[in-house]
C-alpha cells in the first residue's frame, strides 16, 4: 500500500485537459481489431491473481468477513498474497513486546483467526505469506513504541527507527523463523526455551521479506540484502523448501539501485536464494481532476509504469536471469484515499460509479502488456478496503459485501487465461481500445478492453461470428461477468469494458 504514490507523466497536464471530454459519445470510426493465428509474439508464463491486506473487516464477525473470504474460494487463484499490515500492529506483530525476566510475551490471538480464514479460502493453491512488520523493539527509537490495546485501533507511526538493535541480524532472523515454524511446523521453542504448539502445518510455498522497504524503516540496498540473507538462511534451517520474493518495492522508478544490487549475486551470501523479486504500481490522479481526466491519465501512467517493468527485466536477466518477478500490487488510489492518514474521523468521498470498470480496465491492460513482457505473477490489490482505509483499492464492494468489477475482471482474466498459452500478433488501430489474442488449451480467445468512458465499436474477423463474449460493463454491476453471441462481425464495447471472446 502507498502513502500518495504519484507517477510523473510524459503527457504535460496541458494536454490531458485539452482532450475532448466525450464521456458519453460513441467513437466515430469502429475499431478494426485483426489477429494473425499464425504468428506466435510470446508464450505466457502469466498468472494473474491478487493481494489480501489485513484490517479489521476482514475479522470475524465483521461486515465483509463472509463474503470476502468466499469470493476469494470462489477465485481459485494461485500466488495469492496475504500482508498482516502495520496499521494495526496486534494484528501483524505476534511478540509485541521483548523478552523479560525469562518470559516472552508471544501471542497469536490477533493474527490466526483471519489466517486460518484465509488459508482455508485459498486451501489447494499457493500461497505467499507477507509478515512485512518487525516488532518495534527491535529497533533503537528514543522511546519505547506504544500502540493501541484495541487490536482494530489504525496506529500508522508503528514502524520507527532505521537501525536494529541488534547489528548481528540474528535476533530479527530468528523471529522469522519462529513465525514460520509456528505455521508450518506445529510450533517452536522461544526465546526463554518455552515450547509453543499451534497445531498449525500449513503449506507456504513463498514468503515475501518485508513490503515496500524504502518506506518502511527506509532500507538501504546493502543493508536490506545483508537482512535478505540472514532471515531467509534461519529460515530455510525451518523449511528446506521455502521459496522467497524480495524487495516489494513501491517505487521502483525511483529506486533502480535496489534492483542493481540485490540481483547481484555476488553481494550475496554463498547459496542465497534467489528466486522472486517484487514491486508495486499505482495510478494516482490529481485532487483536481475527474474520470473524464482518469481515462487518459491513468492509461498514461500504466504506461510508465511498463517502461520501468521494462528497465528493470533488463537489470535482472543481466545479474540474474533465473530469478522470477511478482508485480503484487497494481491498482488505483485515488487522491480521497490519502487525506485519510493522520486525519481521525475521515471518511472519503464516494467514488464515481464508472471507476471500478476503469480501474479494472486498466489491471486487465497491464495483464496484457506484463505478459508479453514474461513477467510470471501479475496481482491486483487488493481484495479488502473500506470508507476509512484505502476504499478505492478494494475488490468487495463494501456498501454491499459483493464482488465488484475490479474482483470480476480478475476471474474473467483467471479463468480465460495462463501460463503456457500462446499470445498471438493482434492489432488494433484504435488507441481506445486495447486487444489481445490467446491460443489457449481452451481454444482461442480474444480479449479486448475498453480504455474510454464511452462506447466503442470493434469490428472482428469472419471466424469470430458464431462465437460467444463473456464481459464485464456498467450492466453488469456487481454480478459475475455476462455472455453474449457475436453476430454480424461487430461488438459494441460498454465504457471500459473488458470482454473475452471466444471462437
Amino acid at each position: 500500500m502507498k502513502f500518495g504514490l504519484r507517477w510523473i507523466l510524459v503527457a504535460s497536464v496541458v494536454e490531458l485537459l485539452l482532450v475532448p471530454m466525450a464521456s458519453a459519445q460513441a467513437s466515430a470510426a469502429p475499431a478494426a481489431v485483426k489477429v494473425d493465428w499464425s504468428k506466435v509474439v510470446e508464450v505466457s508464463k502469466s498468472t494473474p491473481t491478487l493481494q489480501v491486506v489485513v484490517n479489521p473487516m476482514l475479522l470475524r464477525g465483521a461486515k465483509l468477513h463472509d463474503s470476502s473470504f468466499a469470493a476469494l474460494h470462489a477465485l481459485g487463484a494461485d500466488y495469492v498474497r496475504y500482508v498482516p499490515w502495520l496499521p494495526y500492529p496486534r494484528q501483524a506483530v505476534a511478540e509485541l513486546e521483548p523478552p523479560a525476566g525469562g518470559k516472552t510475551s508471544w501471542d497469536f490471538s490477533y493474527i490466526d483467526p483471519t489466517l486460518d480464514d484465509f488459508m482455508k479460502a485459498t486451501d489447494g493453491h499457493s500461497v505467499i505469506l507477507n509478515f512485512s512488520t518487525i516488532p518495534a523493539w527491535m529497533y533503537k527509537t528514543d522511546k519505547p513504541v506504544t500502540y493501541p490495546d484495541d487490536p482494530n485501533q489504525v496506529f500508522w507511526n508503528y514502524t520507527q527507527g532505521t537501525d536494529l538493535r541488534d547489528p548481528t541480524m540474528k535476533e530479527v532472523s530468528e523471529y522469522f523463523a519462529r513465525l514460520l515454524s509456528w505455521y508450518t511446523q506445529g510450533g517452536f521453542t522461544d526465546e526463554a526455551g518455552v515450547r509453543h504448539e499451534s497445531g498449525h502445518h500449513y503449506k507456504v510455498a513463498y514468503w515475501e521479506v518485508l513490503n515496500e522497504i524504502e518506506f518502511e524503516h527506509h532500507w538501504t540496498p546493502e543493508t536490506y540484502t545483508r537482512f535478505y540473507d540472514a532471515v531467509t538462511a534461519a529460515m530455510l534451517k525451518v523449511d528446506p523448501k521455502m521459496k522467497f520474493m524480495a524487495l516489494a518495492l513501491a517505487q521502483p522508478t525511483k529506486f533502480p539501485e535496489q534492483f542493481e544490487y540485490f540481483l547481484n549475486p555476488a553481494h550475496h551470501r554463498k547459496g542465497a536464494p534467489l528466486d522472486f523479486i517484487s514491486y508495486h504500481f499505482y495510478a494516482t490522479p490529481s485532487s483536481d481532476e475527474t474520470i473524464d481526466h482518469w481515462q487518459y491519465g491513468f492509461f498514461y501512467q500504466a504506461d510508465g509504469f511498463l517502461g520501468t517493468v521494462r528497465y528493470v527485466e533488463t537489470i535482472r536477466k543481466r545479474y540474474s536471469p533465473g530469478t522470477k518477478t511478482d508485480l503484487d500490487e497494481l491498482g488505483v488510489i485515488l487522491s480521497e484515499d490519502g487525506k485519510e492518514i493522520g486525519t481521525p474521523g475521515y471518511v472519503a468521498k464516494d467514488e464515481p460509479a464508472a471507476y471500478w470498470n476503469l480501474a479494472a480496465s486498466m489491471y486487465a491492460y497491464l495483464f496484457v502488456e506484463c505478459a508479453k513482457m514474461g513477467i510470471d505473477v501479475i496481482g491486483e490489490s487488493q481484495l479488502v478496503g473500506y470508507k476509512s482505509q484505502f476504499p478505492s483499492v478494494t475488490m468487495i464492494n463494501y456498501a454491499t459485501g459483493e464482488p465488484n468489477a475490479r474482483f470480476w475482471v480478475l476471474k474473467l482474466l483467471k479463468d480465460n487465461f495462463g501460463p503456457g498459452d500462446k499470445m498471438v500478433e493482434t492489432s488494433s488501430p484504435a488507441a481506445t481500445v486495447a486487444a489481445q489474442g490467446f491460443e489457449t488449451a481452451r481454444g482461442r480467445r480474444l480479449l479486448l478492453m475498453n480504455k474510454r468512458n464511452r462506447e466503442e465499436t470493434v469490428t472482428l474477423e469472419k471466424d469470430a461470428d458464431g462465437g460467444s463474449v463473456m464481459f464485464v460493463a456498467p450492466s453488469t454491476g456487481t454480478r459475475a461477468p455476462a455472455t453474449a453471441k457475436i453476430s454480424g462481425g461487430k461488438l459494441v464495447l460498454e465504457p471500459f469494458e473488458v470482454a473475452v471472446v471466444s471462437y
